[in-house]
């Protein structure tokens, strides 16, 4: 089977979507510390996520081991009451992920995140001691490649990108930020270059940012590896939300974050367009985060079928573009088909009255 940078050098890598807070909705993750023993304590719900994914066209099963270094699941409990540690949770969501990755053609990528200790100033000696246990416990369980994402300090990305090579594994990493760049002020174009020098073969943004936002900010990063040369894959899965005018902290401004976002879901006629502008900028990792369900990724992998060079099963029983109303009863809605009508229309609330984004607080200036 071959390995990511050969699926990203002949065509386009569809990831998955968001699983934290997928499955806190369907009452398998804790919200607020956000950790993931559900790969322990639930693996058929979180198998069945997966198999969404992959039915709706991802290319990646990403290990849901978010947020599972041993000093954030202390933070967040779940080492004092289920007594859940890293190395656990790394072996069950490895098995839950690769079990459904053979079911099709994907790969298993083993997912790292930030660890509370570098925010503690605990220093580099022991952040790469988190990192190393999560790498270690992916290589032991052979994922095809190590991603590590949700960082907001590029300092710390360096330092988990150092100890991830140490695999012998391909890395990707993947930077929360948005256009103002990390939380340090180090820019968008800055960081893609300095993921790329310490060692990172594929360099993106995820999570806390819309669609329209993630691909400002990898344009720049775009930019910044075009003027020093690096030639760098590119990847970007952003949160599948509407959350204009925030700042930094990106949708975690939102008054509405994190049980209240449903008003802000984007449509699937929204992931179209979005799926399109990332390859035109040359992004060939395209995938979401949370907020996008297993429609969303359906929608990438449809705007890109003939880059692809397939469809995705789950189009079995989709027609893209509203193709399916031409079978309704009612007259009315078997008008409502196709390109023109679905990707002009502004979804409304449903509420009366509702607020703007005017009332969050201000981004700074640019």
């Amino acid at each position: 089977m071959e390995g990511l940078l050969e699926r990203l050098s002949s065509g386009v890598v569809v990831g998955d979507g968001g699983f934290v807070i997928a499955l806190e909705k369907r009452g398998y993750v804790k919200g607020g510390p956000w950790t993931p023993e559900a790969s322990v304590q639930y693996p058929e719900a979180v198998k069945q996520l997966h198999r969404e994914f992959l039915r709706a066209g991802s290319d990646v099963m990403q290990t849901f081991t978010f947020y599972s270094s041993d000093d954030k699941l202390e933070l967040g409990g779940s080492n004092v009451k289920g007594h859940f540690s890293c190395k656990e949770i790394s072996r069950a969501a490895c098995r839950n992920a690769r079990e459904v990755a053979d079911e099709g053609d994907a790969l298993v990528a083993g997912s790292i995140s930030q660890c509370p200790s570098y925010l503690e100033g605990k220093g580099k000696a022991v952040v790469q001691a988190q990192v190393r246990e999560q790498v270690q416990a992916m290589v032991q369980h052979k994922v095809d490649f190590i991603l590590a994402e949700f960082f907001h300090y590029v300092e710390e990305m360096e330092w988990a990108i150092e100890e991830a090579r140490k695999s012998g594994l391909v890395v990707a990493a993947s930077m929360s930020i948005g256009k103002w760049g990390d939380m340090a002020g180090v820019t968008p174009g800055q960081c893609a270059v300095r993921m790329a020098k310490a060692g990172a073969q594929v360099v993106g943004v995820n999570c806390k940012f819309d669609l329209d936002t993630s691909l400002n900010t990898i344009r720049m990063m775009k930019e910044g590896l075009d003027c020093e040369g690096l030639n760098t894959y590119l990847m970007v899965q952003p949160n599948g939300f509407h959350c204009p005018g925030i700042g930094k902290e990106g949708y975690f401004s939102c008054p509405e974050f994190p049980f209240a976002m449903e008003p802000r879901v984007v449509t699937r006629a929204d992931v179209h367009k979005y799926a399109r502008e990332a390859y035109n900028l040359g992004v060939r990792f395209i995938g979401g985060c949370c907020g996008f369900e297993a429609y969303h990724i359906r929608a990438i992998a449809e705007e890109l079928a003939e880059e692809r060079g397939k469809w995705p099963i789950a189009s079995e029983k989709h027609e893209t573009w509203g193709g399916g109303n031409k079978l309704s009863y009612v007259p009315y809605i078997r008008e409502r088909v196709g390109k023109e009508y679905w990707s002009k229309l502004v979804p409304s609330s449903g509420r009366l009255g509702p607020p703007s984004h005017d009332y969050y607080p201000k981004p700074e200036e640019d």
